[in-house]
């Protein structure tokens, strides 16, 4: 729990100080290096005083990376009641302090043995000596539906099925009258004729699924903006098997879908006045004697038929059937898709920007605007009238890979593209963003971050 106060409180069991190299306190008899941390007695309560280094050179991330180290040092393992007291009145700084506070020392242990952590207090009770303002509100809640995307990208694939994820969105939306829900599955599916959605999740045992949520928080001759997610619960890859060292973490394959949930989660807290879908595609790419084959040539929502150059170009089919089936029945304005979609944008741009592809520059600017206010990093990669090319079939409409070895990540794009019709639209490939493997990086842990959640929902405030 985080709140905000103008008046230090005296019951805080532990009191932490930012200061960078330019400020000081009298009950310290030197300057601080960066990143350190020195604690002090006083009474009953810890006060830590925390180096933030010059001022001139404090970069927002810089500043996360710094609150986050001291919210998991070993000092507050044992601590419930915190006062955080920022070295700033700056909004962006003291913003980036309750990210760091929130989102920093997030850890994924719910298949660790308790016993181990029984003295560690994870739950805190956070108060930032600051003025109540409704930004910094909106920032603590929005790393609510951080978590929430982090919790459903880092569980099992076998519990975070359809099922579960139908369960998280009917939960959300539960109470809220300004809401309806249409949920196809894989009767649905078929009747309709979504044949693209199917042919993925043909060989698993788990429900595919499309669910659409429909939100009317604005005017109503307001037209939606559509935001969509890939959800793969799992991605064997198909056919096309992933080889060892790339299968072990498709779990993370619904972090689209996920950060639509988290995204849902923000905009019915923050009560945001505009006409939204939250749409989920949600399938399981497995293998089997029932799997799709590469060379299949398969008939979609749009009529478009498309063959199969690789069944671990998968993400594209589902996202291509609920692309069409929104457009056709919704008709949104805009459309903004994320989706952990191609290894190629992880070589291009690595883990720490997501590729973001559109066919309108304004919509496009927005985007970038909000990655940059949200440290949520985007780079904008191209899509052109000449790759169009790159995706025909001899044999059908379009093909599912492209002829050409290089620039898949925009081949993929523009795959999608040819679904949108003349839908404003945005596709965020955050393959390499949404999860850290290893010790992590920047100011989160090893285990998913919850990419495309702050961005799209600062956009959505904007």
């Amino acid at each position: 729990m985080i709140a905000f106060s103008s008046k230090s409180k005296k019951n805080q069991e532990a009191s932490i100080i930012l200061l960078t190299s330019s400020q000081s306190d009298k009950r310290l008899k030197r300057e601080l290096e960066k990143g350190e941390i020195f604690p002090l007695l006083e009474g009953k309560s810890l006060v830590l005083f925390v180096g933030l280094g010059k001022s001139e050179k404090l970069t927002l991330t810089d500043l996360r990376i710094q609150v986050r180290r001291v919210f998991l040092s070993s000092f507050l393992k044992k601590v419930k009641d915190i006062e955080l007291i920022p070295h700033t009145k700056d909004d962006a700084a003291i913003k980036a302090i309750i990210e760091g506070a929130l989102i920093g020392p997030y850890v994924w242990d719910k298949y660790k043995s308790k016993d181990k952590d029984s003295h560690v207090v994870k739950d805190k009770n956070i108060i930032v000596l600051v003025d109540t303002k409704k930004e910094y509100e909106q920032t603590a809640a929005i790393c609510e539906g951080v978590k929430l995307t982090r919790d459903l990208v880092n569980d099992n694939a076998d519990f975070i099925t359809s099922e579960y994820l139908e369960k998280t969105v009917k939960d959300l939306i539960k109470g809220h009258k300004e809401i309806s829900v249409e949920i196809l599955n894989k009767k649905e599916l078929k009747a309709k004729g979504l044949g693209l959605h199917l042919a993925v999740n043909q060989a698993s045992n788990k429900e595919p699924k499309l669910i659409i949520v429909s939100y009317q928080g604005g005017k109503k001759d307001e037209a939606y903006t559509a935001i969509v997610g890939k959800g793969l619960t799992f991605d064997t890859g198909g056919l096309n098997l992933k080889p060892s060292n790339h299968i072990e973490t498709m779990k993370i394959d619904m972090s689209g879908a996920a950060a639509v949930c988290g995204i849902l989660k923000n905009v019915l807290k923050l009560g945001i006045k505009k006409n939204l879908l939250f749409v989920l595609g949600i399938a399981e790419n497995s293998i089997g004697s029932a799997a799709y084959k590469p060379g299949d040539v398969i008939v979609g929502y749009a009529g478009k038929s498309v063959e199969i150059g690789n069944t671990d170009a998968e993400g594209r089919l589902v996202l291509a059937d609920a692309f069409s089936y929104v457009v056709k029945n919704y008709k949104p304005a805009k459309m903004i898709d994320m989706a952990t979609l191609t290894g190629a944008c992880v070589m291009a741009l690595g883990f720490d920007y997501s590729g973001l592809f559109a066919n309108n520059d304004e919509l496009a600017k927005d985007l970038l605007a909000s990655a940059e206010e949200t440290d949520d990093r985007a780079w904008r990669l191209p899509i052109y009238a000449e790759i169009k090319e790159y995706i025909k079939s001899p044999i059908a409409d379009l093909k599912n890979t492209s002829s050409i070895r290089g620039g898949g990540a925009s081949t993929a794009a523009e795959f999608l593209h040819q679904f949108v019709g003349d839908t404003t639209w945005a596709h965020l490939d955050i393959a390499g963003t949404a999860f850290c493997e290893g010790q992590g990086r920047f100011y989160y842990g090893h285990g998913a971050t919850g990419a495309g959640v702050r961005l799209l929902t600062n956009y959505l405030l904007k």
